[in-house]
């Protein structure tokens, strides 16, 4: 349902493994960034029948998004590793971005000759949401997708270089969790592999 827009569905889904499956924090965050790397490569396989992968877009989003996930590893090991202060965390990202998206389809039409943010903006931008997929455990595409069309960024670009960058950004960020939890202890830092698999 969400690969059209470039998206995994990660964002979504994390809710439900705090809630419903007590995945423990920090470790729902890398379980989550697990799902991501098993979910997209199939939506990758579509799109790169339908448009280049490799583009400009990806490549700068990567940029900014790749130190950011690795920065938001550390906050979230370090700082935000209780489950209470995260649950508000969620709920500050999920309902900003719901209103942002009831907005955006009231006012689609008012933003039809926006232009589409310059390559620093873009940058600064993607690694903003690299720490905050890094922190909630996601790539950030569900983040970057809907900022960059509502800038007048086409959604056929947006689209595949958002889950390009999703599935890499996810990649280190999980990749940095199981470096600290190598390193840590005390925490439960390692992504529950059965359920981040099974998702």
């Amino acid at each position: 349902m969400t690969t059209p827009i470039g998206v995994s569905g990660a964002v979504f889904l994390l809710p439900l493994q705090v809630s419903v499956l007590g995945v423990p924090s920090p470790a729902v965050t890398p379980t989550n960034l697990l799902f991501n790397i098993v979910a997209i490569p199939g939506a990758l396989a579509r799109y790169r029948s339908q448009a280049p992968l490799r583009s400009p877009l990806s490549a700068v989003l990567l940029i900014g998004t790749l130190p950011g996930v690795v920065l938001g590893a550390c906050i979230r090991a370090f700082l935000i590793p209780g489950i209470q202060v995260f649950r508000l965390l969620i709920a500050g990202i999920l309902v900003p971005l719901g209103i942002s998206l009831i907005h955006g389809r009231r006012h689609r039409h008012a933003h039809a000759s926006a232009i589409p943010p310059t390559r620093r903006a873009t940058i600064a931008l993607a690694f903003g949401v690299g720490v905050v997929g890094g922190i909630y455990g996601i790539g950030g595409g569900s983040l970057l997708s809907p900022i960059l069309v509502h800038r007048g960024t086409p959604l056929p670009i947006v689209a595949p270089a958002a889950l390009v960058c999703t599935f890499i950004t996810s990649l280190v960020g999980a990749s940095a969790y199981l470096i600290l939890a190598a390193t840590t202890t005390g925490l439960p830092i390692a992504p529950d592999w059965s359920i981040g698999l099974a998702d």
